[in-house]
This record gives C-alpha cells, sequence and structure tokens, in this order.
C-alpha cells in the first residue's frame, strides 16, 4: 500500500510529459485549409505504401506528440471525416477506392498527401502497379514531405488544417 501511494506521489509531482508544441502551424498552406474551426477528424487511407508513414503516423497520435491536443483525431469512416490522410503511391487496386472514399467525405474537404509516395511516388516511380501520385487520383490540399516523415511534421500539417 505504501509503494503504490509513494509512486501516485511522483506521477503527480512529474505532471505530463509530452514534446513541445510546435512554434505556428506551417507557412504557405493553400487557401482556407484551417477554416475547420479548431476540429478536424481524420481518415487514413493506405494507398499502396510500405507502412513507414503508417508507423509515424502512429507516433504523431501517440502520447509523446498526441496530435488530439491540436483538435485532429482518427474516425474509421469516410462519411465521419472532415479530411484524409492518404500515405504511398496510389496502387491500380487503390485507385477506385480512394475515389471512392474521397466521394463519401463530406464538404469541405480536405486532403493530404503523407511522405514522398504519396507526392510524387518516391522510389515506386514508374513502377508496373502504380496508377501515379495521390494528386493524380483525387485534388491533394497539403503535401508532408520526407521518406517517412517526421512525426513533427505530420502534427504541423494538421495544425495548419485545425488552425491551432
Amino acid at each position: 500500500m505504501g509503494v503504490a501511494r509513494g509512486l501516485l506521489r511522483r506521477i503527480r509531482a512529474t505532471g505530463r510529459i509530452a514534446e513541445p508544441a510546435p512554434a505556428a502551424a506551417p507557412e504557405g498552406l493553400p487557401e482556407g485549409v484551417g477554416d475547420l474551426a479548431g476540429s478536424v477528424q481524420v481518415r487514413h487511407v493506405d494507398a499502396g505504401s510500405c507502412n513507414g508513414c503508417e508507423i509515424e503516423i502512429g507516433q504523431a497520435f501517440g502520447p509523446v506528440y498526441d496530435a488530439e491536443r491540436y483538435g485532429a483525431r482518427l474516425v474509421a469512416s469516410p462519411r465521419h471525416a472532415d479530411a484524409l490522410l492518404v500515405t504511398g503511391p496510389v496502387t491500380r487496386n487503390m485507385a477506385e477506392p480512394l475515389r471512392r472514399t474521397y466521394e463519401a467525405v463530406p464538404g469541405p474537404k480536405r486532403v493530404v498527401a503523407v511522405g514522398d509516395c504519396a507526392r510524387n511516388c518516391g522510389v515506386f516511380a514508374g513502377a508496373y502497379g502504380v496508377v501515379g501520385a495521390v494528386g493524380d487520383v483525387v485534388p491533394v490540399d497539403v503535401e508532408v514531405p520526407g521518406c517517412p516523415p517526421p512525426p513533427d511534421a505530420i502534427v504541423a500539417a494538421l495544425r495548419g488544417l485545425t488552425g491551432r
């Protein structure tokens, strides 16, 4: 019993440990991107990635970077989403599902292309199973560079959507 109380005291004294907030939302975002009123529901779509970006997205929404403190939240259905977070080059099998997912998102909707593969096909450019970059299939509002992009860059892009 005494050990538990001591542990609870230490936890209370330490407080919450997280990465400090970036200085501000990124500059140069397209017109109207930050008009989602401080909160954005995000649906993640893997269009054919190697899962490197997914690991970094997991870190961005994890306890250290905590994207939810800026108003970004992952949802399971595109009908509940305000934005799509798309990773990987668009493969032949994912082109139509990506279009349908985009159409299912109610307006105003935003698309974030995460990683070099989503932006310009990266190392998969010219591959026989790749249709193209995300921007070739659906309109892209924000691009996050990197292979894979660091979690703080993903959080910065989401902050640009929420305006926080």
